[in-house]
């Protein structure tokens, strides 16, 4: 049986989304670039959070924060793949969340986190390095 490998490059998209998502740079870290509908953003290591869980790995980044009004984050749930070839085709979850924040003289009461979820679908690659 041929060899598998575990993809280190992703390339998603989905309504007004589209996500590169590489596990290592030539640097050995990991980077994340995001075109939505405020434009194209680039993340490095130190700014996206890696989590294993059992839907895959999470990785989340923080796309947005305005000190009065909170933080928009995106999550991605990269599943478990393995491929024969280059490349082999994904179909996963987007979960941008909006954390909203109260103020001293405007608190806010319920629910502070809102959630807008996208499917996403693009390919897992194998990238030599």
């Amino acid at each position: 049986m041929p060899a598998t490998k575990t993809p280190n490059l992703y390339h998603l998209h989905g309504k007004d989304l589209e996500v590169s998502y590489t596990t290592t740079t030539i640097a050995g870290q990991p980077a994340l670039t995001v075109q939505d509908s405020q434009g194209l953003q680039s993340f490095g290591h130190n700014e996206i959070r890696v989590v294993p869980c059992d839907l895959g790995t999470l990785v989340s980044i923080t796309l947005r924060t305005t000190a009065d009004a909170g933080s928009t984050s995106l999550s991605l749930f990269i599943p478990e793949v393995r491929i024969l070839g280059e490349s082999a085709p994904v179909e996963t979850y987007g979960v941008t969340t909006t954390h909203h924040v109260g103020t001293r003289l405007h608190p806010r009461f319920g629910q502070y986190d809102t959630y807008s979820v996208t499917v996403v679908q693009g390919t897992a690659e194998f990238v030599r390095s």
